[in-house]
């Protein structure tokens, strides 16, 4: 019953559940199926990207899983774009291996192959040498196992060139703040990049985004025919007066594997133009005195750029001589003193503007000295004043011979007297000025006789004595030299006289070679009186020296020392003297002579001698001087001839 039960109800169960569990059993099936399926594909693990510059070397691999080493691998690579058809570029299929000969491949690629069992890992590298731009596509590795199933990866090769460096120019004709749309002020091109390099702005260092007012950017991209970029992008700004200030630079951002980089243009100023609306004048240099004969230069300068034209007026008349910017006035006058005006016309804006200054041109009146040139009598009192009309304070000071007597005005004189007279010199100057100085001199004369100084000074160089002779007086003396031998009492003439004028006086000066003592007398005259001054003049002495060498005669072995130097008072006696000597040495040399020829004449000491052995010249003369015996008595004893022996 109970089984029964469960029969009808496992019947009714039977018949609801039959249809779930044919499902069941169908699943697990496909199960056991897919799983091993699964197990038998290969598994194929790539990189999404690969990245590489330009002409470099890409390497792209492809890892898989297997039991046992691929049975075959095939790369294939496929274009971007609508074209999605692959292209075979290498097979492999162990041991053959194939490289496409008419791919753009052949000869660019390598592929390794590696396996290691105990991972049932293995992997396929693909080498790509000298890459180029076409390169860069999506590269497939097909992996094949035993079983003919098939595993894939997918690899996407990236190519990237650095741009050359940004090149920024400025726009050198300037841009003007009063533009209603904004104006170009700069343009950067940066060239040979890929990917395409972007450009952006800065005004000092702040980048400048696009706006629909301030700020316009435009920007050009150049494919060129080796498949690199070249981007251009200009600059346009509404310019104001403080960009004048700014510095402006393009900086270019470019990929490279891995990372982004960047790089900058060097920084550039514009030129701004507004208008001017204000001006100002000055001398250049500026805060120094102007003084009589000065090149002043009168300048005028605007608050706008550029500088507006500039017109120069004085005293109601415009100026020729005005260069713009500059008025030169040349070799400046007192006359030149008072206020110029410049102005200024904009002709883009239609403003004008005016400014002035005022100069004054210093200046030094020559001196004037009263009296000019007085004349004093001895004793007397003189008051000199010095004047110099200046346009500003002056300093006055008196000097005479280099030496400042008194710093005023006024020179007061007292109880004259020769040493008063000369030369006085009155200076004027203005400290805050010191170029502006003048001088003037004027003359003292003191009114007397001459008065006479004579001073004499011997010349050894040439034996002659020279004689000054100083006459002080007014007016000017004139002087007279006179010269008298002392001991004859006769005239001598005067050679030459040498006359100079001083501030006080004469100065005379002669000079003499005296032979014999003389008297030089030095007379000065003028209307007031003379007076005359004489001197002794000694004589320069002749000394005459006259030295003889001791001679000796060889048999004889006697000597004659030789003669002192003589003075005498006189030439004559000197000559006197020199004749009789000769005479007496002439006669003596003929006596002694005569007594050899005759034999009476012993040749020496020991006895006779052989005088034909000694030649002797008819000049050597022997002659011995002995102490207690004048010079008389050896010529007697040759004269008489008498016999002696040498020591007697």
């Amino acid at each position: 019953m109970i089984y029964r039960r469960l029969q009808l109800s496992g019947a009714l169960i039977s018949d609801q559940g039959d249809m779930t569990l044919r499902y069941i059993a169908l699943l697990i099936v496909g199960l056991s199926v897919l799983a091993c399926k699964t197990w038998a594909m290969a598994d194929v693990n790539m990189e999404d990207r690969v990245d590489v510059y330009l002409k470099g070397q890409a390497e792209i691999s492809c890892i898989y899983t297997l039991k046992e080493p691929a049975k075959m691998i095939v790369w294939f690579t496929k274009s971007p774009g609508r074209d999605q058809s692959r292209r075979r570029i290498y097979y492999y299929d162990d041991p053959n291996e194939i490289i496409d000969e008419g791919s753009e491949y052949a000869g660019r690629i390598n592929v390794t192959h590696s396996y290691e069992p105990q991972n049932a890992r293995g992997s396929a590298l693909l080498i790509i040498s000298n890459v180029q731009l076409s390169d860069q596509k999506e590269f497939i590795c097909s992996v094949h196992d035993v079983s003919a199933d098939i595993g894939e990866g997918h690899t996407r090769l990236q190519i990237f060139n650095s741009p050359s460096l940004p090149v920024i120019e400025g726009i050198h004709t300037g841009v003007s703040v009063t533009a209603e749309e904004p104006s170009k002020v700069a343009h950067c091109i940066v060239d040979d990049g890929y990917p395409r390099p972007n450009i952006t702005w800065y005004k000092d260092r702040f980048p400048l985004q696009q706006s629909d007012y301030e700020v316009k950017i435009s920007e050009a991209v150049t494919t060129k025919a080796n498949g690199l970029f070249t981007v251009e992008s200009n600059l346009y700004i509404n310019a104001q007066r403080t960009d004048e200030d700014a510095f402006f630079y393009c900086e270019v951002k470019y990929l490279v594997p891995g990372g982004v980089r960047m790089t900058e243009s060097k920084k550039i100023n514009i030129t701004v133009h507004y208008p001017t609306t204000e001006i100002t004048a000055y001398v250049n240099p500026p805060d120094r005195l102007i003084k009589e004969g000065d090149t002043v230069e009168i300048r005028c300068e605007g608050n706008g750029n550029p500088q507006p034209v500039f017109t120069y007026t004085f005293k109601g008349e415009e100026l020729d001589n005005a260069d713009n910017e500059m008025l030169l006035l040349e070799n400046v006058m007192r006359s030149a003193s008072g206020m110029y005006v410049c102005q200024s016309l904009d002709f883009e804006s239609g403003l004008d503007a005016e400014d002035s200054i005022n100069i004054t041109v210093h200046y030094l009146d020559q001196i004037v000295v009263t009296p000019k040139e007085p004349v004093l009598n001895q004793g007397e009192d003189l008051t000199l004043t010095c004047n110099a009309l200046s346009s500003l304070p002056t300093l006055t000071a008196w000097y005479k011979g280099g030496t400042q007597l008194v710093e005023k005005h006024v020179l007061e004189l007292h109880n004259a007297s020769y040493d008063t007279a000369g030369l006085y010199m009155c200076e004027v100057t203005v400290p805050s000025l010191p170029e502006l100085r003048e001088q003037k001199s004027v003359q003292i004369s003191v009114r007397g006789k001459p008065k006479i100084t004579v001073e004499i000074a011997e010349n050894k160089a040439d034996r002659s004595v020279n004689l000054t002779c100083y006459a002080e007086g007014y007016p000017f003396p004139t002087i007279t030299w006179t010269l008298s031998d002392q001991r004859t009492g006769q005239p001598v003439p005067v050679a030459e006289v040498e006359n100079q004028g001083t501030d006080t006086g004469i100065l005379s000066m002669i000079s003499v070679r005296a032979t014999s003592e003389l008297t030089a007398k030095c007379s000065a005259a003028n209307e007031l009186g003379t007076e005359d001054v004489s001197r002794k003049i000694k004589a320069f002495a002749r000394v005459a020296t006259t030295t003889t060498q001791a001679t000796s005669t060889k048999g004889a072995g006697l000597t004659v020392p030789p003669k002192q130097q003589s003075t005498g008072g006189g030439s004559g006696v000197i000559i006197a003297i020199i004749i009789i000597c000769l005479l007496l040495i002439a006669i003596l040399g003929s006596v002694l002579y005569f007594l050899y020829k005759k034999g009476k004449l012993p040749c020496g000491r020991s006895g006779k001698q052989d005088f034909t052995k000694e030649k002797a010249s008819k000049d050597d003369f022997v002659m011995e001087m002995k102490s207690g015996k004048s010079e008389e008595a050896v010529l007697l004893q040759g004269v008489n001839g008498d016999k002696k022996s040498p020591t007697e």
